[in-house]
């Protein structure tokens, strides 16, 4: 059996479009993104246009170019290293990508996801799913969907919505029957402009601050019947509901770790530059091994972390489960990589690594996101945990 860490000439191809990208059009207007909380429209486009958005990952027969997993992980880390916030905007469509891929039809998927994949027209997605008071207790959803003649209505408020009020289309997940437990909960494709759907309060954030966080509000919002993802419930079948088809896509965190990747390379590679540069009682920084061991390990943390999201994607790739959490274990070591990493590289350039002169205090800001959202550190432990002791079936959430 061969074992093979090399890359593909399309991968690396795809790999140095995207890094030139993040060095030339990303990096220079992070700061300014950064600093004034905006969309960066201009950026997002150019990056559709290139194909380095999540359209490309899209199945052919659904306009997209089937791209492979490990290529998507790939590109995730090269636009995270050259802005989070940045690279949140340009991924962002995937949130409703993923939505439609799990629970629609054949019907609505031919309908809907072409509409993500022409080059020359941005389509934003966004996702609804936590809410003020449930987060990680998804099943705690308040939101309601209430049937009537001509379709459904949704009441309820969305909390942390990536792209929340901006996006073309959101996917809203709703409890049309809390006494059915997970199979209760049904996905809603909601176009915008859709009476009823609103945005609410926009965020502001500790990190990650160029892309658009904000409540949608659905207030007797009224969504077509054959907007209702999947279509009607077979009364005779149970099933995991929209919301354990969601939980499917397993490679979702795989795909957040490699994000959190970039961020931790980014901040290792800024302290080691300037650690070869600075000199302090007469030799540079890191022949000090105080600061030269601390680069040789976040080095080796930062390998430790792209091996293991490589092994989940390429499992992802192959039709292999995480039988052991494989995904978790990629997302959770990562963003705690990415949480040391940035912390150490703020540590090596000392005072100057606390002030906005250098980008190394941004993307500590950045990092701590990485920890939270798509499962928190702690659930994924749980996830990880309840997976090698072979009780996988007792949780919701997949690795």
């Amino acid at each position: 059996m061969t074992l093979e860490f090399s890359l593909t000439s399309e991968q690396e191809e795809i790999r140095k479009l995207a890094h030139q990208f993040a060095e030339k059009e990303i990096r220079p207007v992070a700061a300014r993104y950064d600093e004034n909380e905006e969309f960066p429209y201009e950026v997002v486009q150019m990056a559709h246009k290139l194909g380095l958005s999540p359209a490309a990952f899209i199945p052919e027969e659904y306009g997209g170019q089937s791209l492979d997993f490990l290529t998507e992980l790939i590109l995730n880390e090269e636009l995270s290293w050259g802005c989070a916030g940045i690279a949140v905007c340009i991924q962002s469509m995937a949130l409703a990508i993923a939505g439609i891929r799990a629970s629609g039809t054949e019907e609505q998927k031919k309908r809907w996801l072409p509409e993500f994949t022409n080059p020359d027209r941005l389509v934003l997605g966004g996702l609804g799913l936590t809410e003020p008071d449930s987060g990680s207790d998804a099943l705690a959803m308040k939101t309601r969907a209430t049937r009537v003649s001509d379709g459904y209505v949704l009441n309820g408020t969305k909390q942390f919505c990536t792209n929340g009020g901006i996006a073309d289309y959101h996917v809203i997940y709703a409890n049309t029957d809390p006494s059915k437990g997970p199979a209760g909960i049904a996905s809603f494709l909601v176009p915008k402009g859709t009476p009823g759907l609103r945005m609410g309060r926009k965020e502001k954030k500790l990190g990650v601050r160029a892309s658009h966080t904000a409540q949608v509000m659905l207030e007797d919002c009224l969504v077509p019947l054959d907007h209702r993802l999947g279509g009607e419930p077979d009364a005779e079948k149970s099933g995991p509901g929209a919301l354990g088809a969601l939980m499917t896509l397993e490679a979702t965190r795989p795909g957040v770790a490699a994000g959190a990747l970039g961020i931790a390379r980014a901040a290792y590679e800024f302290a080691l530059d300037y650690a070869q540069d600075r000199k302090q009682f007469g030799k540079p920084l890191w022949q000090h091994e105080a600061v030269g061991f601390k680069l040789a390990d976040m080095a080796m943390k930062i390998d430790a972390a792209r091996l293991l999201i490589w092994r989940a994607g390429w499992m992802a790739t192959q039709g292999h489960a995480f039988e052991r959490a494989e995904g978790s274990m990629a997302k959770c070591f990562a963003a705690d990589v990415a949480m040391e990493v940035t912390t150490d590289a703020i540590q090596v350039l000392g005072g100057y690594g606390y002030i906005k002169e250098y980008p190394v205090e941004k993307w500590f800001r950045d990092a701590k996101i990485y920890q939270i959202w798509e499962g928190t550190a702690e659930i994924q432990r749980l996830v990880i945990s309840r997976a090698i002791a072979g009780q996988r079936g007792t949780i919701k959430l997949r690795g």
